[in-house]
């Protein structure tokens, strides 16, 4: 029996080191699609490490939304999510994800906040408001950036507190307290942000279900709303989710402009 024991506490140890390996895969699943989004223009920034990073860029006279994707990585999976701003007149600045649509460079957890830590300083000079929106994954940048930047307000869509609990719950490992896992506590960011924070979430979201998104109700700043019906991928398509994007904006625009 003890030899059992030891075996199977062995084969859990080859489980582990090899999901630790292979987790960024199935965070960064980033997809090749390669698009230029029509009315935007594709903008060169340095990276800190010296890669280039770029963004999407449409003009707007209203203030300026930062858009920070999913984990499909390149932004022709999500153009319908400027549909709303760009019907707003507002200004539209979206990170390309490197590593993703043929863009250069290996993502990570560090990379990708440091990155998009230059688009926000790059979105701050055009000198209007600055509003973050991030989904799914580009939620934990989304507070990131608002815990380090002066920013007006940010939107989250379908967000986590913390990714590595989603690791967790699939890989049926304590990810969160494993070594060299990249963990993404975002409610942590969200603690720092003193700005408004709208959560819009799916009440049928199978990926990242609304239970990884309510502890961010506990904080004052975050105002949170379940879009009943919705999924995951599906939640732009649902009325009531709209109108929540429109009162976010509309509350945070006011917001910032006393």
């Amino acid at each position: 029996m003890k030899k059992v024991l030891l075996a199977l506490i062995a084969a859990y140890a080859l489980y582990a080191a090899v999901m630790i390996w292979l987790h960024p895969r199935f965070i960064y699943p980033f997809q090749p699609d390669d698009v230029v989004l029509d009315g935007f223009e594709r903008v060169e920034l340095a990276g800190a490490d010296g890669t280039p990073i770029y963004v999407q860029e449409h003009q707007g006279s209203g203030p300026t939304v930062l858009y920070l994707m999913g984990n499909a990585g390149a932004l022709a999976f999500f153009d319908t999510a400027f549909t709303p701003h760009i019907a707003a007149d507002r200004h539209v600045i979206a990170l390309e994800y490197r590593g993703g649509a043929g863009r250069p460079g290996q993502q990570s957890e560090t990379v990708l906040k440091s990155d998009a830590s230059i688009a926000a300083d790059y979105a701050l000079s055009k000198a209007k408001p600055v509003v973050v929106q991030g989904y799914s994954l580009g939620s934990g940048l989304a507070t990131h950036v608002a815990s380090l930047r002066p920013i007006a307000g940010v939107v989250l869509v379908a967000p986590y507190d913390r990714l590595c609990k989603l690791l967790s719950r699939r890989g049926y490992l304590p990810a969160c307290a494993l070594p060299f896992v990249q963990k993404w506590k975002s409610i942590d960011a969200a603690r720092l942000v003193d700005v408004p924070i709208h959560v819009l979430h799916g009440s049928e979201d199978a990926l990242i279900p609304p239970s990884y998104s309510a502890a961010f109700d506990q904080l004052p700043t975050v105002t949170r709303r379940l879009i009943d019906g919705a999924g995951h991928t599906d939640i732009g398509m649902f009325e009531s989710y709209q109108a929540g994007l429109a009162d976010a904006f509309a509350q945070i625009e006011a917001s910032s402009a006393r």
